[in-house]
């Protein structure tokens, strides 16, 4: 890419949402997509369940918007929820004219096989058998890099977001980003008339997560930065049986195995779950998360174990091929023993505060996907609404920044990244040791349970932490591990802080000290000082 190169828009982020933006705009639009490495990679790609949409007469919009108020524990915005329910099935149909391979029904018609998942009244998942998300994002990706207008910048990590107030000018508003091309070492700007943001979410903050390796809050950093609120940080979503394993990293144990019979054990080999609910393994997916937690704490165990050893082995290939696979490659035989699990961070449902057209508190600057806090996962989400608000938002901002580009002057000249006072790291293991610590504690102090006494030893930390990633930043040449540990520390400080002002349990968020819930439901709100 030529120096210096300015496009009308810049989307940061390649998944289910970038991705949309990207094919939604007219083809008149000069876009670039930076993706943080291959195109495809991010966490839309590893979605497994589907898609949610009204398809079927028996169900109704009015059902899919009681659903998602019902899982938000009271948070969920009752107009987002209407709003992404009345446009999801024109998301699915657009995804079906561009040959997104879903499951069909046996026979003739070959109508959509509708999946039912916790939390939803109604058969209303659209998949394409186990990996809708690939299936999605793979044909997206065919179809982006087909698009003439459309420059892909693989490899490229948004440092930060360059607005008019930092370089002098008026009025406010996002003109480009710093982007650091991970192959040559090279920052450089990237200047546009618009910005739009679609990091995905910041489970990487803790020590167990279903995310890949990207899912580091660069966007909620570089937005709350830039000066745009944050809300609802303290909701962060955990699946309860992911692999315990040191290169197992993100694979999960699908609830289905515990819907077929599988047990959780203690190390010890006894079950536990009869202790905290009359459902035992079948109780949902926040309560057997944060029974596991309390087990492992109380007894300092490293895991519990997942035992599906007592049904049929051929029941078990049959109706698990893939899981069984996977496991036997670690090790792991599920037909003959238990396989050890961990709870892992899966989802963030809050994020940057905008609103029904992904915008900003900062003009030229959108937020769609898991990045934004839209108001429809409140304090904790409905399944298969992941994937759905992706599409939804990454339209609905289309329509406005393709409605808007013409009234927007082109961006100013942009100044170079300056490294003249900064020099190569001799001591790239402080970074390492840093992003260790932070994980860790993040995990045992402001994970599943909470209490206000681990919060607090959490805020320290993190403030300590913070000093010295700012001098290693101030310091030394950027790079990529050192991006992400930053962003991460500014992510965490957020959580936090959502964590401490919240003096109730509600929904992902229980702490040991205020266990009721209060009479309002209240969004947590954070404003960047100026």
């Amino acid at each position: 890419m030529p120096e210096p190169e300015q496009f009308d828009v810049v989307i940061v982020g390649s998944g289910a949402a970038g991705l949309t933006l990207a094919l939604r705009l007219p083809e008149t639009v000069r876009i670039a997509v930076l993706s943080k490495g291959p195109l495809t990679e991010g966490s839309s790609l590893y979605a497994q369940g589907g898609i949610s949409a009204v398809l079927d007469e028996a169900d109704s919009v009015e059902s899919h918007v009681a659903d998602t108020l019902d899982a938000g524990a009271g948070l969920t915005d009752p107009e987002t929820a209407r709003f992404v329910a009345e446009s999801a099935p024109g998301c699915i149909h657009w995804l079906i004219g561009n040959d997104v391979p879903f499951s069909r029904e046996d026979g003739p018609d070959g109508g959509l096989h509708l999946h039912r998942e916790g939390g939803h009244s109604y058969r209303r998942i659209v998949h394409a058998a186990d990996a809708t998300g690939r299936a999605v994002e793979t044909t997206l990706e065919g179809l982006v890099r087909r698009r003439a207008n459309v420059t892909v910048l693989e490899h490229h990590l948004a440092v930060d977001l360059i607005t008019a107030e930092w370089l002098g000018h008026e009025p406010q508003r996002c003109v480009g980003v710093y982007g650091l091309d991970v192959a040559s070492g090279r920052v450089r700007p990237i200047a546009a008339r618009t910005v739009v943001l679609a990091t995905g979410g910041a489970s990487k903050v803790y020590l167990y997560t279903s995310n890949p390796d990207g899912a580091t809050g660069d966007g909620i950093a570089m937005a709350w930065r830039a000066g745009c609120r944050v809300a609802n940080m303290e909701f962060n979503q955990f699946h309860p049986t992911c692999l315990f394993h040191p290169r197992a990293k993100s694979f999960l144990l699908s609830e289905a195995l515990r819907g077929e019979g599988a047990h959780l054990r203690l190390p010890d080999g006894s079950r536990f779950m009869h202790r905290f609910d009359e459902r035992g393994e079948l109780a949902p997916r926040d309560i057997v998360a944060r029974a596991i937690d309390h087990e492992m704490k109380r007894l300092g165990a490293d895991c519990v174990y997942l035992d599906i050893s007592h049904r049929d082995a051929d029941f078990i290939r049959e109706h698990f091929p893939t899981i069984h696979e996977q496991c036997l490659q670690f090790g792991f035989d599920l037909t003959r023993e238990p396989v050890p699990v961990v709870p892992a961070a899966h989802y963030t449902c809050g994020g940057i505060v905008v609103d029904h057209s992904g915008r900003t508190d900062l003009p030229g600057l959108y937020a769609i996907g898991e990045v934004s806090c839209t108001g429809l996962h409140g304090a904790n989400r409905l399944a298969s609404n992941s994937l759905l608000e992706c599409l939804v938002y990454g339209t609905a901002a289309a329509d406005d920044i393709a409605g808007a580009l013409d009234g927007i002057a082109p961006p100013p000249a942009l100044p170079s990244w300056d490294e003249s006072r900064v020099s190569d790291s001799d001591e790239q293991v402080v970074v390492s040791h840093n992003w260790d610590e932070l994980r860790r504690f993040m995990w045992d102090y402001v994970g599943i349970v909470r209490t206000s006494k681990r919060l607090e030893r959490a805020r320290r930390r993190v403030d300590l932490l913070q000093g010295e990633i700012l001098e290693y930043y101030g310091n030394f040449r950027v790079n990529a591990d050192l991006l992400e540990l930053r962003n991460l520390a500014m992510v965490a400080e957020l959580i936090i802080r959502c964590a401490q002002e919240r003096r109730e349990s509600r929904g992902l968020h229980y702490t040991l000290d205020y266990p009721d819930r209060l009479p309002e439901a209240l969004p947590t709100v954070l404003t960047p000082s100026r």
